[in-house]
């Protein structure tokens, strides 16, 4: 019997909360104002969709987000700067929970999110800095 996939769509990451601490793990501290009036949460990304979709410049319908007759264009996105891994710092409001094989998640949209942590080491920061 096959598994069941969770298959993130557009500019959205799925989240594994961190709950009830106001050290997070990986060392940050939320305020209790924060984490009191549950404005903000922190978790780890655990899959991201594929980002914000692009229209197709060289086609002129009323629905951008399809390819030209079936032309068999790939679809463009704008990327995602979170990546699986990560620690997001985000809007609680903005979050979705869902349960997906008995796990608990967040559903968040990029936009939502305040800060990332991200391991590694100084030359993969860098690159990620200049967007390499």
């Amino acid at each position: 019997m096959s598994r069941k996939r969770l298959i993130v769509v557009g500019d959205r990451v799925l989240v594994k909360p961190e709950e009830g601490e106001q050290r997070s793990k990986v060392g940050l501290y939320l305020p209790a104002t924060a984490v009191d009036s549950q404005a903000v949460q922190g978790g780890r990304i655990v899959n991201t969709g594929p980002g914000l979709a692009l229209p197709d410049l060289g086609d002129h319908s009323d629905e951008p987000w399809r390819t030209a007759g079936g032309s068999g264009r790939e679809a463009r996105y704008v990327p995602m700067q979170a990546r699986t891994g990560d620690f997001a710092i985000f809007f609680k409001k903005a979050a979705v929970e869902i349960t997906f094989e008995d796990e608990q998640y967040l559903v968040v949209p990029q936009a939502a999110i305040l800060a990332l942590v991200r391991e590694g080491d100084e030359d993969d920061l860098l690159d990620d800095a200049l967007g390499f």
